[in-house]
């Protein structure tokens, strides 16, 4: 038993530096990524969204268009909204962008978003889709805050429109020799066709389609396992009165 919890403790260790070095990855301070992935609403947006933008170029190949239904969305609604090349209800979400293609246009093929939320956090997406800014000098013509030098375009540019990141040059606070490049905040160019709180939120609902994505029966998981731990305190109790009774007459 003692080897067995510090296995376990072990593990939860490993699982928190992991996400540690994950967070330290970006470049500054995480936005906190608003909580609905028990919002079915909220689902149904961030599918629309993912279909309509992020299915382009990577796929979700741990993914069915008819799993769809558990969160709330008919075979009618899944073919009328977010089927648009000939798709069938029951198929994979795959891309039709080869990998050679892909290679050729932004130098590796995009990753598959199946696991994505659970491999960097929702908390980094969430940064990460809302700090695109133009950047002429880059391949794209786009950068990103949470990611620097990204490969990857700004797709959703239109909905949040165009802009510029400003920074200044700052003594470095550890060596009064040296300069350092300080980001303090972003300038619009032009409009996107949402307002500023209106993009965020989708990106909130983008975000949690990711994570429930990620594990589609989570939401089942997460109803049972406090029906289960009702149980175990209950069965508890009820373990310990008969094992008193049973020993009562025993010296």
């Amino acid at each position: 038993m003692k080897k067995l919890l510090l296995k376990l403790f072990g593990s939860l260790a490993l699982v928190a530096a992991v996400g540690s070095v994950q967070a330290a990855g970006a470049t500054g301070p995480l936005d906190t990524a608003p909580k609905r992935v028990n919002s079915e609403a909220a689902l149904q947006n961030g599918a629309k969204l993912f279909v309509n933008h992020c299915l382009n170029c990577h796929g979700a190949v741990s993914m069915r268009y008819n799993r769809l239904r558990d969160i709330g969305l008919t075979d009618e609604q899944i073919k009328q909204n977010l089927l648009f090349s000939g798709e069938k209800i029951g198929d994979l979400m795959k891309v039709s962008v080869s990998p050679k293609d892909s290679k050729a246009w932004f130098g590796a093929m995009p990753p598959d978003l199946s696991v994505i939320a659970r491999s960097k956090g929702v908390d980094y997406l969430y940064t990460y889709l809302r700090t695109f800014y133009k950047d002429d000098t880059k391949a794209t013509g786009w950068n990103n805050i949470a990611f620097p030098n990204v490969g990857m375009p700004h797709v959703m540019w239109e909905l949040q429109g165009v802009r510029t990141a400003k920074y200044v040059d700052e003594k470095d606070p550890h060596d009064a020799t040296k300069t350092v490049h300080v980001f303090k905040g972003f300038e619009q160019v032009t409009p996107g066709k949402l307002k500023p709180q209106e993009f965020d939120d989708a990106m909130g609902d983008l975000v949690a389609y990711l994570q429930w994505m990620g594990e589609p029966a989570q939401l089942d998981r997460k109803r049972l396992g406090v029906w289960v731990l009702m149980f175990l305190a209950v069965f508890t109790v009820l373990a310990w009165g008969l094992n008193k009774s049973y020993w009562k007459d025993i010296h």
